[in-house]
């Protein structure tokens, strides 16, 4: 796991700074402190640089990257794994490649010049984001993985292409402008991101399992973007064929510890972490399964007893045997690390869960862990949210008996009551646009596309007026593939959405990498290999969620590695207490709004509406205000804490200046040629 950059001229002959590489390799030293490299063809107009994490193949001077072909016509910058690397190589190398490296990176040099990109990326297994020059198109390749676990960003203009592994890289040149894009800036206020966006002007991000292709035609760039992989489920007739329950649950139990075993693969020791959700616990079963030595467990705890799960993780890590090792978090202090998460998220986050992942991932690298396997992505492939179960009965079973729909509708009243206002909406709310499109607004969008209204008040009125005629809704919808959703199970429909809009835009990014990396740690999300993922589309809705039990067919696959306590558990959302129903947390929440939300911070920033600000944080304390409400209006301060945090980090600051003194910090120089 790294961290990349790079420059692209639309005039071959206009220089490439190496010292401006090296500052933007410098700015995400954080992802990669191991060392730093810095590529430039100079009659080409393109130039690359990295910041490198060694996972795989420990020499330095041997793996540095930027890696440049044999022949001097391929420039390649990689972030990220590739597993399955070894049988590659021994197949290249078979066929007459020749490796110089032990690095999985190398093996992109040796299969596009066989292949192509399209067929190269078939042989991709992992996670991962790179950039590939190609002197013979003269064309510069961004991918992305397909899932959308690694970041690429990007910032294009009249004659340059500037990318990263994140934002502040790419604003770390300087003729990229640092100012937050008025829809962006509304949806930072909402939580859920349009596809593909930023809150900022003029950077864009690759989206999930995409490539974006730059190729210079005459004295301008021709642009494409398209999409080399999809996460498909089968037309809705498909799932009507019969299919055993004792296969789905077998196949998935093959797939999940093939995926597990790949992700045990690297150079320096693996852990994982642990919650006391299914999840995680079926990854450490797996991991522990396939170790001669004890596995370490990293968990998070709070003190808050309705939102702790530890006391399951315990059981689980005793029953493995694992080395548990558990970083207890009072809910309180998180904010005290408030600032530095947002400013590594580079994007506002609605619950402190992610300050506490901020933390953790600091304290596995004080442990000196830098590998965790993960279990992100379970929830997706296999219906684990409530707001799945609730789609799923509201748009997938309308031939339920009357008892047993009664049944369910005790069920949804009753479960996660924790979490409405942000995982469940408080009252049902539709979206015209989302509803053509794909027939329903998944619940999952519910909750934050009502909170526009909220957003829309606390805005400055210039941004509101400038924002008359946009709809958010309208926005996402438009984003999506309607082949993706043409014909689907209602219940297909929902994971679908979900895996473009809330996996990769918080879960992967304010919940994975940013925070991972922001400590030089790599996660592995093994429910998100592809080729289990893909498995997983077609296992029917019915073994997903059964008689309204979550996952099931996960828990039943794991059901001789799980405790008897989580096996019959229902699903719990594993996510940080809220500040305005806990007086200590808000008390330190507050802290922080003194500083960000006060009427003369508002108006420093002209961002926010400074009375309907205040507005706001009354309601939130008053009380007489519902639970759900104030559980919503917590994620909105977090939000607008957000988006002034990141005026202060993003826009007002010189970053290239700060890229600049992180060069010199960490003594990181590139000489320019003679």
């Amino acid at each position: 796991m790294c961290g990349i950059a790079g420059i692209f001229h639309v005039d071959k002959s206009k220089p490439i700074s190496r010292h401006l590489l090296t500052n933007m390799a410098a700015i995400q030293y954080h992802r990669g402190p191991d060392g730093f490299g810095v590529e430039v063809m100079d009659d080409r107009g393109v130039g690359f640089s990295h910041a490198r994490l060694t996972i795989i193949d420990l020499n330095e001077d041997r793996a540095r990257q930027p890696f440049r072909s044999s022949n001097n016509r391929l420039l390649l910058a990689h972030n990220g794994e590739f597993y399955d690397f070894k049988r590659i190589r021994a197949d290249l190398t078979s066929r007459g490649a020749k490796f110089i490296t032990k690095s999985d990176s190398e093996i992109i040099l040796h299969l596009y010049p066989r292949y192509g990109l399209d067929e190269t990326l078939k042989h991709l297994r992992g996670e991962f984001a790179f950039a590939l020059y190609d002197k013979e198109e003269d064309a510069l390749h961004l991918v992305r993985d397909r899932f959308g676990i690694k970041p690429q960003y990007y910032y294009v203009h009249n004659e340059t292409v500037v990318f990263g592994s994140e934002i502040k890289v790419v604003m770390a040149h300087p003729d990229v402008p640092r100012a937050f894009d008025n829809e962006g800036l509304l949806h930072q206020l909402m939580q859920v991101m349009v596809p593909g966006t930023t809150p900022y002007k003029g950077i864009r991000q690759v989206k999930p399992g995409h490539i974006v292709t730059f190729k210079r035609v005459g004295r301008e760039f021709k642009i494409t973007e398209r999409a080399y992989w999809d996460f498909e489920f089968p037309e809705q007739d498909d799932h009507q064929k019969k299919t055993s329950e004792d296969k789905s649950i077998e196949t998935v139990r093959e797939g999940l510890t093939e995926a597990v075993r790949l992700r045990l693969e690297a150079d320096v020791p693996v852990g994982c972490y642990l919650s006391g959700g299914i999840d995680s616990c079926s990854i450490l079963g797996l991991s522990a399964a396939m170790h001669q030595d004890p596995v370490k467990a990293f968990t998070i705890g709070f003190v808050d007893k309705c939102y702790d799960e530890t006391p399951i993780a315990q059981e689980m890590a005793l029953a493995t045997g694992a080395d548990q090792d558990i970083l207890r978090l009072d809910g309180a202090d998180l904010y005290g690390h408030f600032e530095e998460t947002v400013w590594h998220a580079e994007r506002t986050i609605y619950n402190t869960l992610a300050v506490a992942k901020f933390l953790m991932s600091r304290h596995v690298r004080s442990c000196d862990y830098r590998v965790v396997v993960t279990g992100e992505g379970s929830d997706e492939l296999f219906a684990g949210y409530p707001s799945f179960r609730q789609d799923l009965f509201l748009h997938g079973l309308d031939h339920l008996p009357d008892e047993e729909r009664k049944q369910w509708q005790e069920m949804l009243g009753a479960s996660n009551t924790l979490f409405k206002g942000a995982m469940l909406a408080a009252q049902e709310y539709q979206d015209k646009a989302l509803t053509e499109t794909i027939g329903f607004t998944p619940s999952c969008l519910q909750p934050w596309l009502a909170c526009e209204q909220t957003a829309r008040f606390v805005l400055n009125k210039d941004y509101v007026a400038s924002l008359k005629d946009y709809t958010p809704g309208a926005a996402i919808a438009n984003s999506l593939n309607p082949a993706m959703l043409h014909n689907r199970h209602p219940l297909d429909k929902a994971q679908y959405v979900w895996s473009k809009t809330m996996l990769e835009g918080q879960i992967l990014t304010w919940g994975g990498d940013r925070v991972d990396m922001a400590n030089s740690m790599e996660a592995r999300p093994a429910f998100l290999d592809h080729h289990f993922a893909e498995t997983a589309t077609r296992i029917p809705p019915t073994h997903r969620i059964k008689n309204r039990t979550e996952k099931y067919v996960l828990k039943e696959a794991m059901k001789g590695l799980l405790p008897k306590t989580l096996y019959e558990r229902e699903k719990f959302a594993f996510m940080a207490p809220p500040a305005t129903v806990n007086p200590k947390k808000w008390a330190k929440m507050m802290e922080l709004a003194e500083i960000h939300l006060s009427l003369k911070a508002t108006q420093k920033t002209g961002l926010l509406d400074g009375d309907n600000v205040k507005s706001v944080l009354d309601e939130a304390q008053n009380e007489e205000t519902d639970r759900s409400r104030k559980v919503q209006l917590d994620a909105i301060i977090n939000h607008m804490l957000g988006v002034q945090i990141l005026h202060e980090k993003l826009i007002v600051r010189d970053v290239p200046k700060f890229a600049e003194e992180m060069a010199k910090k960490v003594g990181w120089t590139a000489q320019e040629p003679a």
